[in-house]
């Protein structure tokens, strides 16, 4: 009588879906963090590898955004850092109004962004006070939390102020600058004619000296 060998059934190996899960988890903890100091909204502004500065007047490499020196006179490239006193740090305050702060307090180890996230890297641990909007809402008819929001509307109109003011202040140096620049040339040219003027006048004087020089010696023979 003959045996027959049972049929063994091939076990399908799930290796290849797990690596697969492994490189889609690894790909999203490496994924690129938010921009700092920047607003979402203006994150699409810092993709490209070469950032012009949004005053028009230079550009610079994206390797150096926010590497603690200032390539730009409006800030463009240091909004995270405090190296531009023109910056602007972009507080994102999750479930609160967000704001923008000037980048000269940013790591001042002075907590002005509610989330804290101006103090990433001043040793100080900034308390997440902000307040989720909803719950503002709620407390609306006893008006505690609206005085808080009316005075970060405040702040950000009075930054938006502050901003146009900066803008106009700019324009009038570069006026200004414009103005010394075209001064020195001018002085440059009367140098220059003044320059000329005196050669010609040596020029003169030595031919007449010469001429009386000539006369004497005639008048001597």
């Amino acid at each position: 009588m003959m045996m027959t060998q049972p049929t063994s059934h091939r076990r399908v190996s799930s290796a290849p879906a797990t690596l697969s899960f492994l490189l889609l988890v690894a790909s999203a903890a490496v994924a690129a963090p938010p921009l700092l100091g920047v607003a979402p909204q203006d994150e699409a502004y810092f993709t490209p590898d070469i950032i012009a500065c949004r005053d028009g007047l230079g550009s610079f490499p994206k390797s150096r955004l926010n590497d603690g020196y200032c390539d730009c006179s409006d800030g463009t490239d240091e909004p995270g850092t405090s190296a531009c006193p023109e910056g602007r740090f972009y507080c994102g305050n999750v479930g609160d109004t967000p704001r923008f702060l000037f980048s000269s307090v940013v790591n001042d180890e002075i907590c002005d962004c509610c989330d804290g996230s101006d103090e990433y890297e001043s040793g100080i641990r900034c308390p997440n006070t902000c307040k989720n909007i909803n719950d503002v809402r709620k407390d609306d008819g006893v008006g505690v939390n609206r005085k808080d929001i009316m005075k970060d509307e405040g702040v950000a109109r009075n930054i938006k102020d502050v901003t146009k003011y900066d803008d106009r202040s700019r324009k009038h140096a570069l006026d200004i600058e414009d103005l010394i620049q075209k001064l020195r040339g001018l002085r440059m040219a009367v140098v220059i004619e003044l320059g000329l003027a005196i050669c010609i006048f040596a020029v003169c004087f030595a031919r007449r000296r010469s001429r009386t020089r000539r006369r004497h010696y005639i008048l001597k023979r």
